[in-house]
């Protein structure tokens, strides 16, 4: 089943993957992706329902028109699920799992806990001086994957100590000793920087599951 939520002018697409009581599990796709249409196995011991959001210009989500993209933008998308699902532990893959830490720093009570996966966007722009550019893309042929997005946010840079300080939040005013748990094999710089921060733990995603589901 699709819920639609409104986020200003964006329609989102909340896929309730599977119903349950107590605290939600919500997904956050990487770069360029869609929410799952299936449940995969790994979360079958979840005990609470299940939920994947498809972002601005993804899946089943409006494509708005010029771009503009930000991980910002995406979190307020994420907020706006979360502020309909109430509480969450969020598990998300690449981007997805960047703008899971930037809901736990801003969202600790009702982040019950942020998972960080391998997946497209997570090594984002970089940090380094780029060249600017201005991308082109085919107007007539916009649809999901909007290309603005995936222009925009792969060379969005994201600083270490602005994903250090997400994580520093949600460490501080979380109810949990372990708000985020990282269990990606890539290294981006800001995600060495969050993994040196207290309350980031780096594990597996079945232990982290487990964890979050204790606690839930």
């Amino acid at each position: 089943m699709i819920e639609e939520l409104v986020h200003a002018r964006v329609r989102l697409a909340l896929h309730r993957l599977r119903d349950g009581e107590g605290t939600a599990l919500l997904f956050l796709h990487g770069l360029g992706e869609r929410s799952p249409q299936r449940l995969d196995r790994r979360y079958d011991a979840w005990p609470g329902p299940v939920a994947a959001l498809d972002f601005t210009g993804h899946g089943a989500s409006t494509v708005p028109s010029g771009g503009g993209y930000t991980a910002e933008i995406l979190m307020a998308d994420a907020d706006v699920a979360l502020g309909r699902l109430g509480c969450a532990t969020v598990v998300g893959r690449g981007l997805g799992g960047y703008v899971a830490l930037m809901l736990a720093g801003a969202r600790p009570e009702q982040v019950r806990g942020a998972i960080i996966l391998d997946g497209p966007g997570l090594a984002g722009g970089g940090t380094g001086t780029t060249s600017p550019f201005v991308p082109v893309v085919d107007r007539t042929a916009l649809a999901p994957p909007d290309p603005f997005a995936l222009a925009d946010l792969a060379t969005d840079i994201r600083p270490p100590d602005y994903a250090s300080l997400y994580a520093r939040l949600a460490s501080q005013f979380s109810q949990l000793a372990r708000p985020v748990s990282v269990c990606a094999r890539e290294r981006a710089s800001w995600l060495q920087a969050v993994t040196a921060e207290a309350g980031v733990e780096e594990t597996t995603l079945e232990e982290a599951l487990a964890y979050y589901a204790r606690r839930r």
